[in-house]
């Protein structure tokens, strides 16, 4: 096997991997709709919510490291039924991800976001367990998505009740 850049195996499958996952925040932009005159800006929000700025480099800094565990799985062989499962698995938690916003932001309903929500934290707990299966750097990489998403979905939960 050859080297390549930084040691790595294939940097060309990294960039790919963590393009994708930052392409899903791009999809979710679309909708993202928080300053001045918004509905979200209209909302009453928990006291814990943080300020609108920090959202931008949270998620970026997520969707690297999502892109990284996907790059590691990636590499440990498409051909291989259990690192194809794990890929699948990670493909349904990205469409949750990108879906979240679509229906918390662009349907305006922290119902509906508090729906998906849920079921995305269930995709991101079976994307680590079907990642540990083949690389355990790279579930271990998911683990502060997942505890964001925790809070994300307490935020989300928040919302919902103080806006009937």
């Amino acid at each position: 096997m050859s080297s390549s850049l930084f040691g790595l195996r294939d940097p060309i499958k990294l960039v790919i991997a963590i393009v994708v996952c930052n392409l899903a925040g791009f999809l979710g932009s679309f909708v993202t709709q928080t300053g001045p005159g918004s509905w979200y800006a209209q909302l009453v929000k928990p006291e814990i919510n943080p300020p609108s700025f920090v959202f931008a480099p949270v998620w970026t800094t997520l969707f690297i490291l999502m892109g990284i565990a996907l790059y590691l799985v990636w590499m440990e062989g498409t051909n291989r039924w259990v690192v194809r499962r794990a890929l699948t698995i990670f493909g349904v938690q990205l469409g949750l991800n990108i879906l979240w916003s679509y229906v918390f932001f662009g349907l305006q309903s922290p119902l509906l976001g508090l729906v998906d929500i849920v079921f995305l934290w269930l995709a991101i707990a079976a994307t680590i367990f079907a990642f540990t299966k083949v690389n355990r750097t790279a579930a271990y990489l998911l683990i502060p998505y997942i505890l964001w998403v925790t809070f994300a979905a307490f935020l989300n939960y928040r919302i919902l009740l103080l806006n009937p």
